[in-house]
């Protein structure tokens, strides 16, 4: 072990308490997507307190920040999340991804500029949905930065991402009220709408292709049982397994909820609550030095093809990131199962000391992932040469 890397494993190690304790923190106040103004604060004053010049705000969001440090000409960005799930808290664990890729930070912090580095945390928001990073990458908050990364928790360690593409929509029928019993005649059933909207997507996917998911649920089902509905809404997922094949299927999906409009007489409203997420390109060799300094700091990789690994298929908006420049999105297990993300029972495997080690593994995997591009001239000359500032 070079001198280098001994300084980025004492920097994080040196940093753990609080880094578990942002940990912590950001679980025990979960805010969603939008919302999330604490911890938001608490990441970029951790920056801040490591020697990073913490900006907030950016992009016109007020929830997202960047914080950099070093002058380096090859410039890495590490990318943080920290919404929660509306109703189920952080059961997917984004308080996890805040404070290792801030520890990953605290491990760069003192080397970045030795070894001709700017690093940049970026604090995304709103990756439930909202799209953070897309906004983000639209309005410059990626300029200039030559590759990104970031590890995400799931029930045990997977290397590669292979997340679909996916349209996040919202569905709204406005029909007409009416007493159910007096004047049933006189009312436009907005659930009616909606039941035969969902029968036509049953009834779909025989159709759909292997890689194409469809998924939702009803939001507002009406407002008294003896009264017709009159609006109804909900939310609803299209996945695919890249935007081309998502923008071929979609069209479908949406002629259901047409179909139900029809059926019920009812008006139909869609809506696209973010753009829509596109499927992920891994940069292979920085996975590769990835997985080496994962596996050097005690990490084993579970196959892709392995029911547990299936975390890996999730949808990200870091997938527009990676159609961008070159980016990672490995998963780091937390020993939770049966419990898997998107549960309850995920949410409380959060902050076990299996979580807190993997917060520690995995600051200081991506940091010296960090420490291996800058280290290799071929890999800084291919990085720079793919973007330039």
């Amino acid at each position: 072990m070079n001198g280098t890397d001994t300084a980025v494993r004492d920097a994080v190690a040196g940093s753990s308490d609080d880094l578990l304790a942002l940990s912590h923190r950001i679980h025990a106040h979960p805010e969603v997507a939008w919302e999330e103004e604490r911890a938001a604060g608490w990441t970029a004053d951790a920056l801040s307190d490591l020697g990073y010049r913490a900006t907030p705000g950016i992009c016109d969001l007020p929830t997202a920040f960047s914080a950099t440090i070093g002058s380096g000409p090859l410039h890495l960005a590490l990318c943080a999340e920290y919404d929660a799930l509306p109703g189920l808290g952080h059961a997917c664990g984004h308080n996890i991804i805040a404070a290792s890729a801030v520890g990953a930070a605290a491990g760069l912090a003192r080397v970045a500029d030795d070894l001709g580095l700017t690093v940049t945390v970026l604090g995304t928001p709103a990756e439930e949905g909202g799209g953070g990073k897309i906004l983000m990458l639209e309005r410059g908050a990626f300029a200039g930065v030559h590759a990104a990364m970031m590890v995400h928790p799931g029930p045990v360690d997977v290397a590669e991402a292979e997340p679909y593409a996916v349209a996040h929509l919202r569905i709204d029928y406005e029909g007409k009220a009416a007493h159910a019993a007096a004047y049933p005649e006189q009312g436009r059933n907005a659930a009616d709408a909606f039941t035969v909207a969902q029968v036509a997507i049953g009834l779909l996917r025989q159709q759909l292709p292997h890689s194409v998911r469809v998924h939702g649920m009803l939001t507002r089902g009406g407002e008294a049982p003896n009264a017709i509905p009159e609006r109804t809404s909900g939310r609803w997922y299209v996945r695919a397994g890249s935007l081309e094949e998502l923008e071929a299927v979609r069209p479908r999906v949406e002629r259901c909820f047409e179909a139900g409009a029809l059926a019920a007489d009812c008006e139909l409203s869609v809506a696209h609550e973010s753009p829509p997420y596109a499927e992920f390109r891994t940069d292979n060799e920085m996975l590769g030095l990835y997985r080496a300094r994962a596996e050097a700091v005690g990490r084993k990789f579970t196959s892709p093809g392995a029911p547990e690994a299936r975390m890996n298929r999730a949808s990200t908006d870091m997938g527009n990131v990676s159609r961008v420049l070159p980016a990672i999105h490995p998963y780091i297990g937390i020993g939770s199962l049966p419990a898997v993300n998107h549960q309850k029972e995920f949410a409380a495997h959060c902050v076990t000391p299996e979580a807190d080690r993997a917060v520690l593994d995995g600051a200081t995997a991506l940091a010296l992932t960090a420490v291996s591009l800058a280290s290799d001239p071929r890999q800084r000359e291919r990085l720079t040469a793919a973007r330039t500032p």
